[in-house]
């Protein structure tokens, strides 16, 4: 199992962001209506051709759908009103999957191309700003050729976010790195969900970035809205798509309770109770944490067990028993208020006699818990 620790933001009351788009083609069709917070990282998540990077593109004016966009406040698209901004007029931060940087300009001058443009009443981040907010201040003098993929990536953020942009709109922006350059990116994404208070719109297929960085989660399948809410409740849905294959996993938050030097174990507390986490890096006491719990490395008991080698054992009640794989099924659970997800055994269902609003002890390997 892998289980991410990571800081949650917090955000303000904000504003939101409202889009009604349609758009017809010959094999496709796009019908969504979003009201989205206007603040944190709200993640569009689904598979390949469901619909995510045309309402992001939507949204930009790069496609031209029928409807309305209106983010916070200001309104980008009205057709009953005849109103249309073009893209380039519409307060916006696009970053694509490849970076995209001007090839004969360095670091500065790739960021500085759009600050120039924007007149200096509307300049709300500065370039310092951007390049501490990113880490750049080692690569500031450097061509693109000379960056690596995570690097130019990073500038590409930087450069989205010199803007000002009232909203920052990212599709699938790791798609493109390989695992080593991902988890050289993925800090700074969560850094500027922790300190900016501009809103996120984040394309992607990987439920493990959904689980780091969404503040607010939209499912889409077939140009439709699937369902949208908070990604814990709805990564914890036995009915939709999250809780299929090897990824199906709950999202427990919680705090730093504690850390322990000599066995390298972080405590995370948690309305329901604490986990143990094995990891070589500590974290403050109180600091806030997420942490995603794979459904395959859940087990369940009748009886606390003992003499165990399993640190977390979590008192816990059967919500709902879902089939899944052929001879697998998937047991929902509340843990004293928090949800989790077991996969086990049809033999295992069976000759434990597991039933819907049964007393089970759930356990979690502390090193599946590494992040």
């Amino acid at each position: 199992m892998n289980v991410h620790g990571t800081a949650l933001p917090e955000h303000g009351t904000g504003g939101q962001i409202h889009a009604r788009l349609q758009l017809a083609r010959a094999d496709f069709s796009l019908d969504v209506d979003l009201q989205l917070p206007g603040d944190g990282v709200t993640a569009l998540f689904g598979p390949s051709g469901c619909g995510k990077t045309t309402c992001l593109r939507a949204i930009a004016g790069l496609e031209r759908a029928r409807g309305s966009v209106c983010v916070n406040g200001e309104t980008w698209q009205h057709d009953a009103t005849r109103t249309w901004l073009p893209t380039h007029r519409r307060a916006l931060g696009y970053v694509f999957q490849e970076a995209s940087l001007f090839a004969h300009l360095d670091v500065r001058r790739n960021m500085q191309y759009g600050w120039k443009r924007l007149a200096p009443a509307r300049r709300r981040v500065s370039l310092e700003q951007a390049v501490e907010l990113l880490g750049l201040s080692q690569l500031i003098e450097r061509m693109p050729h000379t960056l690596s993929g995570g690097e130019r990536q990073r500038v590409a953020i930087a450069r989205a976010l010199a803007t000002s942009p009232r909203v920052l709109l990212m599709d699938e922006p790791l798609a493109a790195l390989d695992a080593a350059r991902k988890a050289e990116v993925l800090p700074y994404l969560e850094r500027l969900q922790r300190e900016l208070a501009i809103p996120i719109l984040y394309v992607t297929h990987s439920a493990d970035e959904v689980a780091r960085l969404a503040t607010h989660l939209v499912l889409l399948r077939g140009g439709r809205v699937l369902a949208q809410g908070a990604p814990a409740e709805l990564m914890a849905r036995l009915d939709l798509p999250l809780a299929s294959g090897d990824g199906a996993a709950a999202l427990v938050q919680g705090r730093v309770s504690g850390w322990d030097a000599r066995d390298h174990l972080l405590t995370v507390g948690f309305v329901g109770g604490q986990l143990h986490l094995a990891t070589a890096q500590p974290r403050a006491v109180g600091e806030a944490a997420r942490l995603r719990v794979l459904a395959r490395d859940v087990s369940l008991a009748r009886q606390r067990p003992e003499a165990s080698s399993v640190l977390n054992v979590l008192p816990a009640r059967i919500e709902q028993i879902a089939p899944d794989a052929p001879g697998q099924v998937l047991v929902r659970l509340d843990a004293g208020g928090t949800a989790l997800v077991a996969r086990i055994t049809e033999r295992s269902r069976r000759e434990l006699a597991l039933a819907e609003g049964e007393a089970v002890f759930a356990q979690v390997k502390s090193v599946a818990l590494a992040d």
